[in-house]
């Protein structure tokens, strides 16, 4: 067996083996890059469904925070997360914990591999911001009926995840980013990402840079996938469209992650952990494999990674060990016979495969301010009170505007699910009981005095209303910071 050698000295690498069919694909992994004579110091640490049960709400215990932190990488299986109820997602919180805001997600035509694309040439990776945007997972009953999620996207949140998709097509070589968004509806959040891409465009000037509508792109991933190379996109946007492209290729089974940050790296299968088909011994461990060549890489370990991954083509082109999720269950090769042929490839070169030259990626640096934005001016022009009422908005009106009669504050609009329902409008809307009442202050100042506030929340109050929160709307520079309901003027 060659060895291929990048590192004299071990390196420490934190392992999860994680739930349901996590451990079998991290075995198999493991058992390749050990082949390949890089040397490892595995460190095993655990999280998930076994921590869960131990009653550790976050599903990471100290000691594997420790070892992270010790080790500033990961290879992991994937961790159950329960699904509508109970405890934050285990693997949600390790990305937060150590700010991997990066996740690399590279999707690639596997000759071998039946599939509607076959022949295509798909080849693109799909960087996906990992720590904002709705899966900040922010979330309030606003009324028993009523829920919100609060979507938040930074600006330097924005700067990070561009620059490494940039920095990210200059290290392979691509020529095009794409930056995908629904900035034509969420103006202030995905318009930020889309701002901010075309802000730091200009910067690599060898690199073509275009903004798509995510629907749009979603749209054409299905149609014309092969003219896509980087998609850089919102959290949610991302984990969406990200399955969408596995499956142009054959399915999760083939799509490795990297969750990248400036101090840690956690590489991972972007598939669940399918505990109906744990320690039975057929799932594909291509995914987990693969993000193990993308831990090789991280680490320059180069003459490595490519033979492992080499190993893998060679595999598929051969025909011959495939996994049920390829051929289904009664010609299917199972997970430790599909590694062992792997095993047995190293050292051979795909024929059918396309090479590709790759420089070692530059992480961007980080930017070290904490208030990215400043304004020069700012005042604030009014504030949105949410009140939960079960009234039609006929009588919901005129209480709301008896309330700020006498007090800092004029009523603009009542809206429901963001559309104006008072001052009438004689259409039809259907109405919940969560109403946001947009009050214009008859003075504007850089700031609201508390007492003005609580004079108009007092107000609200004695006229029966509940109210949950309220959020100040402010102008920086002049400039809006907040966007009208449907039909408001």
């Amino acid at each position: 067996m060659t060895a291929y050698p990048d590192t004299s000295q071990p390196i420490p690498v934190t392992l999860i083996p994680g739930d349901g069919v996590g451990p079998e694909v991290v075995d198999a992994a493991r058992r390749l890059v050990d082949a390949t004579g890089v040397r490892i110091a595995w460190e095993e640490a655990h999280a998930g469904a076994s921590v869960f049960r131990k009653g550790v709400a976050s599903g990471v215990p100290q000691e594997t925070i420790d070892s992270i932190s010790r080790t500033r990488l990961v290879l992991k299986g994937p961790l159950e997360t329960p699904v509508g109820f109970g405890e934050k997602s285990a693997n949600v919180t390790l990305r937060k914990l150590f700010e991997t805001y990066g996740n690399i997600r590279p999707v690639r035509e596997f000759a071998g591999v039946p599939t509607p694309y076959a022949g295509r040439g798909i080849d693109l990776v799909v960087v996906r911001e990992n720590v904002e945007d709705l899966y900040a997972g922010i979330e309030h009953m606003q009324t028993p009926g009523v829920a919100q999620c609060l979507k938040l996207i930074s600006r330097k949140g924005c700067e990070k995840i561009v620059r490494l998709a940039f920095e990210f097509a200059r290290a392979e070589g691509r020529r095009t980013v794409h930056c995908a968004t629904k900035a034509n509806i969420m103006k202030m959040t995905e318009g930020l990402l889309k701002r901010t891409f075309e802000d730091i465009a200009p910067e690599y000037p060898d690199i073509d840079a275009q903004h798509i509508i995510v629907d749009n792109c979603a749209h054409q991933l299905v149609r014309r996938p092969e003219q896509f190379s980087v998609l850089v996109t919102t959290n949610m946007n991302g984990d969406i469209l990200s399955d969408l492209t596995s499956a142009l290729v054959g399915g999760l089974g083939f799509a490795p992650s990297a969750n990248l940050g400036s101090d840690v790296a956690i590489f991972e299968a972007v598939h669940g952990s399918a505990p109906k088909y744990a320690g039975k011994d057929v799932i594909n461990p291509t995914a987990l494999i693969l993000s193990a060549v993308m831990l090789l890489r991280h680490v320059q370990a180069h003459a490595a990674a490519d033979a492992l991954e080499n190993a893998v083509l060679v595999t598929y082109e051969d025909g011959r060990h495939l996994t049920r999720d390829v051929v289904g269950d009664k010609l299917a090769c199972g997970t430790r016979a599909f590694t062992d042929a792997v095993l047995a490839n190293l050292g051979r070169v795909p024929s059918r495969a396309p090479a590709r030259s790759r420089a070692q990626l530059r992480l961007p640096a980080t930017p070290a301010a904490i208030d990215l934005v400043r304004p020069g001016r700012r005042e604030v022009v009014g504030i949105d009170v949410f009140v939960e009422a079960a009234l039609p908005p006929a009588q919901l009106g005129p209480k709301v505007e008896a309330a700020a009669a006498g007090t800092a504050f004029k009523l603009k609009m009542i809206s429901n699910r963001g559309t104006v329902v008072f001052p009438l409008t004689g259409t039809q809307t259907d109405v919940v009981d969560q109403h946001r009442c947009r009050f214009m202050a008859l003075s504007p100042s850089p700031d609201l005095g508390r007492e003005d506030v609580a004079a108009l929340l007092a107000a609200l109050e004695h006229q029966g209303l509940r109210w949950m929160h309220i959020e100040k709307l402010q102008a920086f520079d002049g400039k809006a910071g907040f966007t009208k309901a449907q039909g408001e003027d």
